[in-house]
């Protein structure tokens, strides 16, 4: 590994491992503040992919790889997850914000209907 692939590679693993700790407390705005870092340094890492790695370097490369393949994986999970507890977030505050529909008329067996609240539509857009 070249010194540009290194550093490139350690400046990205540093960023996925900051991210994650942001997403792992659920500090969903600071783990979007760094988008625009994490871009910038996986496109640097893209860039020095074509240096060519020397033999010496051989165990720092097998450990950085290894690195940034479990903190990829590590902020797929964490990002997913994020994104979930958002949707539940954005259904408890639409429910609570839906109004109550008032009867529109009686039942079949002569009875007024019940007040209903219309389904979310992003909820039922997803189903």
């Amino acid at each position: 590994m070249s010194n540009t692939l290194i550093a490139s590679a350690s400046l990205l693993a540093d960023t996925l491992a900051d991210e994650n700790a942001a997403l792992r407390a659920l500090d969903l705005p600071r783990a979007a503040a760094m988008l625009a870092d994490k871009q910038r340094a996986a496109a640097g890492f893209m860039a020095a992919q074509s240096d060519p790695i020397e033999a010496a370097q051989t165990d720092v490369a097998k450990q950085l790889a290894l690195r940034l393949q479990t903190l990829a994986q590590d902020n797929r999970i964490l990002l997913e997850r994020a994104i979930a507890v958002q949707g539940r977030v954005i259904g408890v505050i639409a429910r609570a914000a839906a109004p109550t529909v008032a009867p529109s008329g009686y039942g079949a067996q002569g009875k007024p209907c019940q007040a209903v609240r219309p389904t979310a539509f992003a909820l039922s857009a997803r189903a």
